[in-house]
């Protein structure tokens, strides 16, 4: 099966609780977890500077990694991710096991093309509206794609494109769908009041509000001077 990402990890065994999580994270190491693959879970540690380094790519979250414990290597996949809430720290992580002749779930990003020419946009004044960016498929590791890509270019306004409107590799399924789910990923509308409104249209319905302070002074002032002297 394709690997992408080599991901170097130590056993843990005994060392386990929320005292041992936090000397962990103090040394620069993340606590993990590797479990699946009809085996007995395994409790991991993971460097922190380097899980950093590979969490900025976008393929580290849905491809296969190689992961090599204590010398020996197993391919597994990222099922979980926990950060510090305000810190740029991961807290810990969640691998599975994958083996070649079993179907594996993961969520892998959207790509979209073709926004620029699509019709609703260039001729005929929409706005693109994503309502999906990722995607949950389930298939056999060697059919695991990086991503997945819908075309836009022949899209007109008001149209939507729904998950059932993807295209799939071989050997590939969403999930929703087989939940009987076919949600919407796409559209293509006409801009919001707000988003229309021009520069100009805003500054004329701006002036009658400007102009009524001066009005609402000089109001006191006539009525003390149309009143009559004692």
């Amino acid at each position: 099966m394709k690997t992408s990402f080599d991901l170097v990890a130590d056993s843990r065994d005994g060392v386990q609780g929320k005292g041992a999580s936090r000397r962990l994270r103090r040394a620069g190491k993340v606590p993990a977890i590797l479990y699946g693959g009809r085996q007995e879970p395994q409790q991991l540690t993971l460097d922190h500077q380097n899980l950093l380094t590979l969490l900025v790519n976008e393929k580290f979250f849905s491809t296969i990694l190689q992961l090599k414990i204590d010398g020996q290597t197993q391919a597994a996949i990222l099922k979980d991710v926990q950060r510090h809430p305000a810190k740029n720290q991961i807290l810990h992580m969640d691998l599975q096991r994958v083996l070649e002749n079993e179907k594996i779930r993961m969520t892998i990003p959207l790509h979209f093309k073709g926004t620029s020419v699509a019709p609703g946009v260039k001729t005929q004044g929409g706005v693109v509206s994503h309502l999906l960016n990722e995607v949950e498929v389930a298939c056999l590791p060697k059919d695991l794609p990086e991503y997945l890509e819908i075309d836009l270019s022949t899209m007109e306004i008001n149209q939507i494109r729904r998950l059932s409107d993807l295209p799939l590799p071989e050997g590939v399924e969403i999930v929703a769908l087989t939940h009987g789910r076919d949600e919407a990923v796409v559209s293509i509308h006409h801009p919001r009041a707000e988003e229309a409104e021009s520069p100009a249209a805003a500054a004329a319905a701006a002036a009658p509000a400007a102009g009524a302070a001066p009005a609402a002074a000089a109001a006191p002032a006539a009525a003390a001077k149309a009143a009559p002297k004692k």
